[in-house]
């Protein structure tokens, strides 16, 4: 009996016990009660900050903002209301109204929902839509109008550049407490690097309401709400005009055009063909358009200039010289023979005919094959400065690395690609051995083989040689309202190779623009322009196009490079293009001298056979 007793005292105390842990649970940490207490008396309207706006290198404004209007629920507020006057007026069928609210309460799909709290329906109402609404809101108890601002453009140019915004995923609400369901964020471009600084802060408005729900007013005379903070606006080093004329000239076109001010590294155009019109991503067609872009044989979503990888062909040149010279595998007066190819391999590469024997700066001039194929032997099998072939291999990779290849440049925009730059070990897998040689990797002398660049690098080496040796991180954002740029876009980056050698390169470049493969781009006496021409082997198809260069010779404005897909020799394509180019940022239009070149590069088509009968490109 005694037992029984403890026993039943025990129970007794066990059972107040828990009813104070759960009185404790309910009143001070489970958040729901309180939630309803605080929905009864206050409803919270999230602010929404306008996102900055997006200004060219000139001033021109880019990207700015429209109001749009979202259609919030609280669900516990929700009375019974004409569900078919509420769909009538939004335009909305009933099940597409009865799917949006299934979403809406959904915990997956809307992680944080809460019946307390107002939940995101359905966005994007434009102006009419708003206004009809609001004439009929006192009809449907529980809905409120949340009113945001929506991406517009001034330009139909620049859509893989710029970006969009859509709406956040749940991965990235998990990522950062900043986002909540129905929050749009940059989803790709400038959109998306400078997320943070485009977005701003979120205000909040606190509203007190009566016994019966019904709004009163602002709480505490508005001491509670806070005020949204605008995002920054941002300035990019973009020319618009330059940008639009490019994107003109490579319509039809596959490839890419890069300009940059080899100064600073600021990017003044940076065209990706085909392309597509930012306006597109916005409103509500916004996911038909994607669609149609995601499934374009050609790729309009993809930004070739930075996500592009290609052979640089014989663009790579330039590089070459600079290693055998600073390596002193070569001098300025070493001369190689050539006999329409490269004789220790039986004429293999091949080679056009040219003077021979010839030295470093004719060889550039000329783009002779033979020249670098010596050079890149005399380096991979000197043994009485490389103990190993792997070891000289690894020093002439080393030299391509500090000239911007084989790595991300870290430009601030999203997805860029490496290239590819091999080192000995990749090449000791491939021949299972490490006594291999330079005749087994021959090609990569003339930019063949496994080298492959995005057209940004071969852009930033044009800087690099235009500045004698060094360069600036190119990048597209040229400054930030309110906040310095980041210090590594104005980090020099030295390729540690002697200036002399890089003088020798230039005169070289300037002499294939007045007597060698790029006389098509020859601007004197108004601009002296240094320049090389490039033909990519492409095995599913015609030969790519390149052209890298730079100008004025002495005092470099701007270094630029151009990649034609399939477009065949670089005279024919990229040369032509370029000049364009050179003429549009120096004149600021076309001189009458060359308006039947403009006319028949607008109007030339080189596409990929297999999907010429599909779609036109933008």
């Amino acid at each position: 009996m005694s037992k029984r007793r403890y026993i039943i005292a025990g129970v007794a105390v066990l059972f107040v016990l828990i009813y104070v842990v759960q009185l404790f649970n309910l009143q001070m940490l489970n958040p729901q009660y309180r939630e309803y207490a605080d929905s009864n008396a206050f409803l919270r309207r999230q602010l929404y900050p306008a996102r900055g706006a997006i200004y060219d290198r000139k001033g021109n404004l880019l990207v700015y903002n429209r109001p749009t209007y979202d259609v919030m629920m609280v669900v516990r507020e929700m009375k019974q209301f004409d569900t078919l006057d509420f769909c009538r007026t939004l335009n909305l069928d009933m099940e597409r109204f009865y799917m949006l609210d299934a979403d809406m309460r959904d915990r997956r799909k809307n992680p944080g929902y809460s019946s307390y709290t107002p939940q995101l329906f359905l966005s994007q109402l434009d102006v009419e839509e708003y206004g009809l609404l609001q004439e009929k809101l006192y009809k449907f108890p529980g809905i409120y109008i949340q009113s945001r601002t929506e991406r517009q453009y001034n330009f139909p140019n620049m859509g893989l550049i710029l970006g969009y915004v859509a709406e956040v995923d749940k991965n990235k609400m998990a990522a950062d407490p900043y986002y909540a369901r129905g929050d749009y964020v940059g989803k790709s471009g400038i959109e998306l690097s400078h997320e943070e600084d485009l977005r701003g802060e979120k205000g909040v408005e606190v509203l007190l309401r009566d016994a019966h729900g019904r709004v009163q007013g602002r709480y505490e005379d508005g001491r509670q709400d806070k005020a949204p903070v605008s995002g920054k606006d941002l300035t990019l080093g973009i020319d618009i005009a330059l940008q639009a004329y490019g994107e003109q000239l490579m319509h039809n076109k596959v490839g890419s055009i890069v300009m940059i001010e080899p100064k600073t590294g600021e990017i003044l155009c940076m065209v990706s063909a085909p392309t597509y019109d930012p306006s597109l991503l916005t409103g509500k067609s916004f996911s038909d358009n994607y669609q149609a872009l995601e499934n374009n044989p050609y790729k309009p979503l993809i930004n070739r200039a930075i996500a592009g990888t290609y052979p640089p062909g014989s663009t790579f040149k330039p590089t070459q010289g600079l290693i055998f010279l600073q390596e002193g595998i070569i001098s300025t007066e070493t001369r190689y023979s050539c006999y329409g190819g490269y004789p220790p391999l039986g004429g293999r590469p091949a080679c056009h005919g040219h003077g021979s024997p010839l030295a470093i700066q004719y060889a550039l001039t000329t783009s002779c094959n033979s020249f670098f194929c010596y050079g890149l032997n005399g380096m991979l099998s000197d043994r009485s400065k490389y103990a190993t072939v792997g070891e000289a291999f690894d020093v002439w990779r080393d030299h391509m690395v500090k000239m911007g290849f084989g790595y991300p440049l870290g430009v601030d925009l999203p997805s860029e690609k490496r290239g590819f730059i091999p080192n000995s070990k990749f090449y000791s897998n491939v021949f299972k051995t490490e006594r291999w040689n330079a005749h087994n990797i021959i090609s990569i002398a003339i930019g063949q083989g496994e080298i492959l660049s995005t057209p940004l690098q071969l852009a930033n080496m044009s800087a690099l040689i235009a500045n004698r040796g060094h360069y600036y991180t190119p990048h597209v954002v040229r400054e930030r309202k309110g906040a310095a740029l980041e210090e590594r876009f104005s980090t020099r980056h030295e390729s540690e190779i002697e200036r002399a050698y890089f003088d020798v390169t230039v005169d070289g470049m300037a002499d294939a623009v007045t007597r060698g493969t790029c006389r098509a781009i020859n601007l004197a006496p108004f601009v002296e322009v240094c320049g090389k021409t490039g033909t990519a082997e492409n095995p599913h198809g015609d030969d790519h196009s390149l052209f890298i260069g730079f100008a004025p010779k002495d005092d470099p404005q701007v270094a630029i490079a151009v990649i034609v897909e399939n477009g065949r020799f670089g005279a024919t394509n990229a040369v032509p293009i370029a000049r364009l180019m050179m003429q549009q940022f120096f004149r600021g239009e076309i001189p009458e001298s060359d308006q039947w070149l403009e006319k028949s590069i607008i109007n030339r088509e080189i596409l990929p056979y297999v999907y010429t009968r599909n779609m036109p490109v933008n």
